[in-house]
């Protein structure tokens, strides 16, 4: 009975002067004030030691966007097991720690307080740790801007072993991505921490990717994989990696095309940030640039992708599988582009939230709906002059070419100064086409380079003769108002002497 209370009192003692060294510890390197609301030490396995409610607070708010004081770093549990001669050595040295509801709130650029305390003197320390694991950690980066929120990380499982004093630390990691819903899984290097902040702090690494789900983001879809790796500082990660989606889909569309990625990228890891330079990507045949950058905004919350694409020789009929309903794309051809890309965040589809403007070159045009190009290769030979040739079978059908200026916005194109030619034919219009592929409406212009009555045979031509210099306008044989209008199905082509401009 009495070696039962002295062991109790020794216990009791035990558990103060250990928590008042967890306390120390944790208060020198942080240089801040540090609250406990639970301490306990089992001697049921040995030595366990468990702690609850953990919060070591900084010298200003960490995270201002959070009403109230917020912690540097929150711990909602955390336990370690030792020996019983353990507890009479200072410095304390403890194999692995195991923590729960890691939260750890990075302060904004502009306070530094924080990360300087962690460089100052350690002489004080009670306790090392060779490894930490924790289950469910947050990371969270401030900023003092108010047009953004805090960056925030969702780390399944962490993984970090401490190399020593003035090294860094070795971490494995898997976080949770949002958008699209999938896992990260990263290992490398951090630190060792730096005095000017926590931009400054080292890290190298490697990441993977693996089925993350696009169909979380509204308006595309299909199972995206990436791989790469990064290294430099946490204010400046030079990434360099590769992504695939086999079955990329744009929900306007509905046509799954195989899209690779390969690209350079700066990222900020403080506030997320991230600068492309640039991004290539595959999709079917052709190929892009895009530089630009993803930067994350407060209003609406999420990241707004800023890019300038350039399209070189490309397939028309590949971009117009990916982005339009139509099928069979309604053209095939060599296309040419640049276009700014403006993707602004929000819940709607992203067709609804895609903005584009540019210019495009189109050459070697053939399309695909065989009513179409029986227009266009009749308008070619009796714009040359030759009506008995429009009316028989072709051997070949006659390619076209385009160029123009474009925007998109509310899933549709809008094209202003296009230029449509065709042997004996150039034609100036203006119009607009839903990305449905169900509208077609184009005003315009066109010049040819027979005259109106040599268009036509036999008596019509004869009877026509008179009103030739009232279309023989600006140099070409024949000028006449002209529009295509309808469906993807019907479209219709006529003289449109109705339309004001």
């Amino acid at each position: 009975m009495v070696l039962a209370v002295v062991v109790g009192f020794r216990m009791h003692d035990a558990e103060a002067i250990l928590r008042a060294r967890v306390v120390e510890t944790l208060s020198t390197r942080f240089q801040s004030p540090v609250t406990l609301s639970g301490f306990h030490i089992s001697v049921a396995r040995g030595v366990e030691v468990f702690g609850e409610g953990l919060n070591i607070y900084g010298k200003s708010d960490s995270n201002n966007h959070t009403p109230g004081i917020q912690p540097l770093l929150r711990i909602q549990e955390f336990r370690f097991h030792t020996g019983l001669f353990g507890l009479l050595y200072t410095p304390m040295h403890v194999h692995v720690v195991y923590l729960k509801g890691l939260q750890l709130n990075i302060p904004p650029e502009e306070q530094r307080q924080e990360a300087k305390a962690l460089r100052k003197d350690l002489g004080r320390i009670k306790i090392y740790v060779d490894q930490f694991i924790c289950d469910r950690a947050q990371l969270l980066i401030g900023t003092l801007r108010q047009d953004k929120l805090p960056l925030q990380f969702d780390i399944a499982n962490l993984v970090m072993k401490d190399l020593g004093p003035g090294q860094p630390l070795r971490f494995d990691a898997t976080l949770i991505n949002p958008k699209p819903v999938g896992e990260i899984h990263s290992s490398g290097l951090v630190g060792p921490l730096q005095a000017n902040g926590p931009r400054d702090i080292p890290v190298q690494g490697t990441y993977s990717f693996t089925n993350a789900d696009l169909a979380t983001i509204k308006g595309i879809g299909g199972i995206l994989s990436s791989s790469g790796k990064y290294q430099g500082t946490l204010g400046r990660i030079v990434v360099d990696g590769e992504s695939d989606t086999p079955e990329f889909r744009v929900a306007v569309s509905g046509h799954p095309v195989p899209l690779h990625t390969d690209f350079h990228a700066i990222v900020d890891g403080t506030s997320g940030d991230t600068y492309l330079e640039p991004i290539k990507a595959r999709i079917l045949n052709s190929f892009l640039t895009a530089k630009g950058s993803v930067v994350r905004v407060k209003e609406p919350n999420g990241h707004r992708v800023d890019l300038d694409v350039e399209i070189d020789n490309a397939r028309i009929e590949d971009l117009l599988k990916m982005a339009v309903r139509t099928e069979p794309p309604v053209a095939t051809g060599t296309v040419r582009m640049r276009t700014k890309f403006d993707l602004r965040p929000g819940e709607s589809d992203l067709t609804d939230r895609l903005r584009l403007a540019g210019t495009f070159q189109v050459s070697g045009i053939h399309f695909t709906n065989e009513k179409v190009q029986a227009k266009v290769d009749a308008l070619s030979l009796r714009s040359q002059g030759k009506p008995k040739l429009a009316k028989e079978d072709l051997p070949e059908d006659v390619q076209s070419a385009m160029k123009g200026m474009f925007r998109m916005d509310n899933s549709t194109f809008w094209f202003s100064q296009i230029q449509f030619f065709v042997p004996g034919t150039k034609v100036d219009m203006t119009g607009k086409y839903s990305l449905d592929g169900n509208e077609f409406d184009f005003h315009g212009h066109a010049r040819m380079d027979a005259k109106l009555s040599q268009m036509v045979g036999g008596w019509k031509s004869v009877l026509l003769k008179p009103v030739d210099p009232f279309f023989s306008k600006h140099g070409a044989g024949t000028e006449m108002p002209i529009k295509v209008t309808g469906t993807r199905s019907e479209p219709q082509f006529g003289l449109d002497f109705g339309h004001k401009e």
